[in-house]
């Protein structure tokens, strides 16, 4: 008799213990916009996995693709206020709380995802992040910078000329209105996830992104041209919540930093290879027409659109200085 009350009181206590661990496991949240085919996904995975493995599974990422957390705008605003742990989110939507930001939206900034990955990594990228506390984030890390080209539902962009007058979906970023504006087109503030329709029913002539995402959201569905005018190369980064992240331990936030530094590295490498296969797919599929127009015509636009731009983004100015020094 005692013998079982013993054993029965062993259990409960083993069962009781836990209880405990598992009320100790941290669960987070983490939201994107793009297909679980992007590599926003793979970034956002790849975190969660390395962070349990690094925790011992005492923290637990939840990934949340395709907007299931809302838009970019919204999710932004709600890992600002701590509603939300983690996004992973193209730079623009950032252009309108983190003014600086801006620099990224000047047309033909970098020549490549390349170059641009090299100025991300380097000292003036984490300067970058480092302006994201005072806003209510922290930044983990950007990943792979997209390459920006133009698509359309009718007629083809062979030169700058052919952006007058073009009906185009923009991110809702001020930088993309007014550098649109200037490029002679009328840019169309849009969320991500309302672009398909617009372009099924011709609310918009246009959008502009890169080719793996052209063909993982099913825009060639709805697209008669695919252009690689490559106008813009946008960041994108792994973002915490600034009262999350005070919440963790050193050891917690170191975890982290490793972490993220790998999603990183996993992510840019995930991109390269994605660009490259839907290159070839778009190349190839005989879906959509596709066309190397002349670049020439629109980097001889750049000066009067960054005059534009400095005007109204003054702020914009130190980091253009910066990154063209390198």
């Amino acid at each position: 008799m005692l013998r079982t009350a013993r054993y029965l009181l062993s259990s409960a206590l083993l069962f009781a213990g836990t209880l405990a661990a598992g009320a100790q496991t941290l669960e987070l949240n983490a939201g994107h916009v793009l297909s679980a085919a992007s590599h926003y996904h793979a970034a956002a995975a790849k975190l969660a996995e390395l962070v349990g493995e690094k925790s011992k599974g005492q923290i637990k990422i939840n990934v949340f693709p395709a907007a299931q957390l809302g838009g970019e705008v919204k999710m932004i605003q709600s890992v600002r206020t701590g509603t939300q742990d983690i996004v992973v989110t193209g730079e623009a939507p950032l252009e309108n709380t983190v003014k600086d930001y801006t620099v990224f939206s000047f047309p033909y900034l970098f020549s490549s995802v390349d170059e641009a990955n090299k100025t991300l990594q380097s000292p003036i990228g984490k300067e970058m992040l480092g302006l994201l506390p005072q806003y209510g984030m922290v930044g983990l890390g950007f990943i792979s910078a997209l390459e920006r080209n133009t698509f359309t539902n009718g007629r083809g962009i062979k030169t700058a000329a052919d952006m007058q007058g073009l009906k185009i979906r923009v991110i809702p970023g001020p930088g993309y209105v007014t550098a649109y504006k200037a490029l002679g087109a009328q840019p169309t503030p849009m969320a991500y996830t309302e672009l398909y329709l617009a372009l099924q029913n011709g609310a918009v002539d246009a959008a502009e992104n890169s080719p793996d995402l052209f063909l993982q959201d099913r825009f060639v569905e709805v697209s008669k041209t695919f252009s690689l005018t490559k106008i813009m190369y946008m960041p994108a980064l792994i973002i915490i919540s600034k009262s999350r992240w005070d919440s963790l331990s050193p050891e917690q936030q170191k975890i982290f930093r490793e972490a993220a530094a790998e999603a990183v590295t996993f992510a840019i490498d995930h991109y390269k290879k994605d660009y490259a296969s839907a290159l070839e797919t778009i190349k190839t599929s005989g879906k959509v027409e596709l066309i190397e127009p002349d670049l020439a015509s629109f980097r001889a636009t750049a000066p009067d659109v960054y005059a534009t731009l400095l005007k109204e983004f003054p702020q914009a100015k130190p980091w253009l200085d910066k990154i063209k020094a390198q």
